[in-house]
């Protein structure tokens, strides 16, 4: 089955995917920080039994996080799939996850439960209504922590109400490249927003995601973020369409190419820089390159991912040259 990120969405030239999350809690259960591992495993056990029960009966694997190497955790956070801070997790936790790696559900991270739905491109409806499918049997099959006047009750007293984050990871090269990222910031603010670098500092990836969850509803928060980003896409195409008349920053994208097509080594940051300016390249036509054979490698060449598959012994200078042969292979 192809991967979530294999695919194209509306608006990929700037919107790189879509993603909601959903924080719930188990009614009269302590939070997970306060929890024995005992618990913690019968918490868990419940959850997925919920799911066993339901209509997505056979789309979710549980993973039991204790019983995989610490590569292994960084590997699925490195994909999205768990948080990072799951990843460091030693008492016990799971995650459940579909088997195109579009959906996945936290056990036991800070909430009982955490429902993450992503999706290529801009389509936060879509990936509502899949969260929201999830919730649904959580709801029905459950007790889950709720007040009438506080809304859902999370161990973050920043996600109580909706306990909804969306967010979009967006590609903003010549928004960076104007040096507008720090006003955009300030702007977002404002507005109930942060926008926060994904793959490093000096990549041109950020994920816009929604700071305020009580007293707004899920509509509102939607809609106020698709806003935000088609202002953002309006205002990125205008200057990449300015940057691309510059014969310097067209010759820095076909360096980028070059680079990635020739290098033996490839230090993950490095890849990050380059294939975001070769991502650039293609939305402005200068490569035939697909953005599903980009998100493809993006998810699939992390460092630890890389090193999760590999024999005892490989070591990060090993994942730097298998990165740099599978990406030449990719785009020869």
């Amino acid at each position: 089955m192809d991967k979530w990120y294999s695919g194209q969405g509306n608006n990929s030239d700037v919107i790189v995917s879509s993603k909601i999350r959903l924080a719930r809690n188990l009614a009269g259960m302590p939070f997970p920080c306060r929890m024995s591992d005992e618990v913690r495993k019968n918490v868990c056990k419940k959850i997925f039994a919920a799911i066993k029960n339901s209509a997505l009966a056979g789309e979710f694997d549980m993973i039991e996080l204790s019983r995989l190497s610490d590569i292994e955790k960084i590997s699925l956070a490195e994909k999205g799939i768990i948080s990072p801070q799951l990843a460091k997790e030693s008492r016990y936790s799971a995650v459940l996850v579909s088997k195109d790696e579009n959906a996945s559900i936290m056990l036991c991270e800070d909430d009982h439960i955490r429902i993450c739905v992503m999706c290529p491109g801009q389509d936060l409806n879509w990936a509502y209504n899949e969260a929201n499918e999830m919730d649904d049997i959580f709801i029905k099959s459950m007790n889950i922590a709720f007040d009438e006047k506080m809304g859902f009750l999370t161990s973050n007293p920043m996600n109580l109400g909706t306990g909804l984050k969306a967010s979009m990871l967006v590609h903003i090269p010549a928004i960076k490249e104007k040096g507008m990222v720090s006003s955009l910031s300030n702007m977002l603010g404002k507005l109930g927003f942060s926008i926060n670098p994904v793959f490093g500092s000096s990549s041109s990836f950020y994920e816009i995601s929604n700071q305020i969850s009580l007293g707004i509803s899920e509509k509102n928060a939607l809609d106020n973020l698709n806003s935000i980003c088609t202002q953002i896409i309006r205002q990125e195409r205008a200057f990449r369409s300015e940057l691309m008349e510059f014969d310097d920053f067209e010759d820095k994208i076909f360096r980028a190419m070059g680079t990635l097509k020739m290098a033996r080594k490839l230090k993950l940051q490095e890849f990050y820089c380059l294939i975001s300016l070769v991502r650039l390249g293609i939305s402005m036509g200068s490569f035939e390159e697909e953005y599903e054979k980009i998100g493809n490698m993006i998810h699939s060449l992390g460092t630890a991912t890389i090193m999760s598959g590999a024999q005892e012994g490989f070591s990060v200078d090993d994942a730097d040259k298998l990165r740099a042969q599978y990406v030449r292979q990719q785009l020869s």
